[in-house]
């Protein structure tokens, strides 16, 4: 007979299936087991969450943000892109960079981190950083290519609807003075 090998004990399922809420929105009792929870899994790993610093620039979803924050994690959302030279004021001892469209992050941005470990772009590419000199870093960089299929679908839709209905040409025949209604049936 051969003998399987030795697997490690199975680690315990979460206390909760589901997604996870905020703290803010736990009951007192959930939210001290949750502590408990984080607080053996943070003495098995070398950094807590709640020292990890993450910058979120131009506007990134208010509930993203909402998630980051009640999972412990220090973050600092802008509304706009910064420039180079505030980027690299700003990611010195930056953790985590989220970005979209259009934040240039430069080899001069990446060398100025010394804390970096990854960068995400919430939009389709990642043009708009220098991958070459994250990955002589060891920085992971990731994107969301899916994350605007939905409006694409909608705007194809609505162009289709609007050629379907000649509504570019009638629009221009409107400011030169006609009216075409139309009506077939």
């Amino acid at each position: 007979l051969i003998k399987p090998p030795l697997l490690p004990p199975p680690i315990p399922a979460p206390a909760c299936a589901g997604p996870r809420l905020p703290r803010s929105e736990m009951a007192p009792e959930l939210k001290r087991k949750r502590e408990e929870e984080e607080e053996a899994v943070n003495a098995a790993t070398s950094f807590p969450k709640n020292k990890i610093k993450v910058l979120l620039l131009e506007g990134v979803s208010a509930k993203g943000i909402q998630l980051l924050k009640g999972e412990g994690f220090q973050v600092e959302a802008l509304k706009t892109a910064l420039t180079e030279d505030e980027l690299v004021e700003k990611v010195k001892d930056l953790h985590i960079l989220g970005i979209r469209s259009k934040t240039q992050v430069t080899r001069r941005v990446i060398e100025a981190s010394n804390r970096l470990i990854a960068m995400a772009c919430f939009c389709i590419g990642t043009d708009q950083v220098d991958l070459k000199a994250a990955q002589e870093r060891g920085i992971p960089v990731f994107n969301a290519p899916f994350a605007n299929t939905r409006s694409v679908a909608e705007l194809i839709i609505g162009n289709i609807v609007g050629l379907s209905r000649r509504i570019g040409e009638c629009t221009a025949q409107m400011h030169r003075g006609a009216w075409f209604k139309q009506a077939v049936g």
